[in-house]
């Protein structure tokens, strides 16, 4: 009898070492399965709030037109205006163009829309929307105002020209430099009025430099400098129309009557 007892505790004891085992096993199927689910929820939220180039084309696709799926033409670009609640003439869209590195005004291809979109991590229009404030900041600094005003000498001018048309160029120095350039709209008034059709990449640059460096009253001008001739002329214009007329009048309100 002893030994059947032994027999019947062996038995015991192998299969409460089987039941555990098993209660070990599925434990481990359903942490593993936990561990999966909870890896795939994660990817699934990374996915929805990273950068998709899926999401990104589909987005592209929406301002396309039938005829040319490739490039969003004119009509496109106002509907994605419209759709960031941007006024196309805003200098921001010209930031959008130079983050896109896009070749012709009124123009975007996919490749650019690409490149555009994810460098700004954008894949949608409320994402976009969200980066204006800070596309708007990125010409605060002054290298980067600088880029983007060279760059849209290039992306303004028609293609089979290497000049600006004067009214263009106006409209541009409007765009970028109206809000911070004191001489801007003595500067305007000239180009208005000159003889000048069309203005060159060397000319375009040198406003910019213009604009930074020499004071309104022109008391820094060196005229031994390498500005253009277009500056040169603008300088004698503003001295004999806008700086004699202030002086005029000063002299005209110093002149007392007894």
């Amino acid at each position: 009898m002893p030994p059947k007892r032994r027999q019947y505790r062996d038995l015991e004891v192998v299969e409460d070492k089987a039941s555990s085992k098993r209660v070990k096993n599925s434990q481990s199927f359903y942490n593993s399965r936990r561990s999966s689910k909870s890896s795939s929820n994660a990817n699934e939220f990374s996915e929805s709030a990273g950068f998709s180039q899926k999401r990104c084309l589909t987005l592209f696709s929406e301002y396309t037109s039938a005829d040319d799926p490739e490039v969003i033409g004119p009509e496109g670009i106002e509907n994605f205006c419209s759709a960031l609640a941007v006024d196309p003439e805003d200098v921001v869209m010209l930031v959008i163009a130079w983050k896109m590195d896009a070749k012709q005004m009124g123009y975007f291809t996919k490749k650019e829309w690409i490149k555009g979109l994810s460098e700004m991590q954008c894949d949608s229009i409320v994402k976009l929307r969200s980066k204006i404030d800070w596309l708007r900041s990125q010409l605060f600094d002054s290298n980067t105002f600088k880029s983007v005003f060279r760059y849209s000498f290039d992306f303004s001018k028609d293609k089979d020209q290497r000049s600006m048309d004067i009214d263009t160029a106006r409209a541009m120095i409007n765009l970028m430099l109206a809000k911070q350039w004191p001489l801007h709209q003595y500067f305007d008034q000239f180009l208005e009025q000159s003889k000048y059709k069309v203005m060159n990449k060397d000319q375009w640059s040198n406003v910019l430099e213009f604009s930074r460096s020499v004071n309104a009253n022109l008391s820094n001008y060196d005229e031994d400098g390498a500005w253009p001739v277009l500056l040169d002329e603008f300088v004698d214009w503003y001295r004999k129309n806008v700086l004699a007329n202030q002086l005029g009048t000063s002299e005209d309100n110093s002149i007392t009557i007894d």
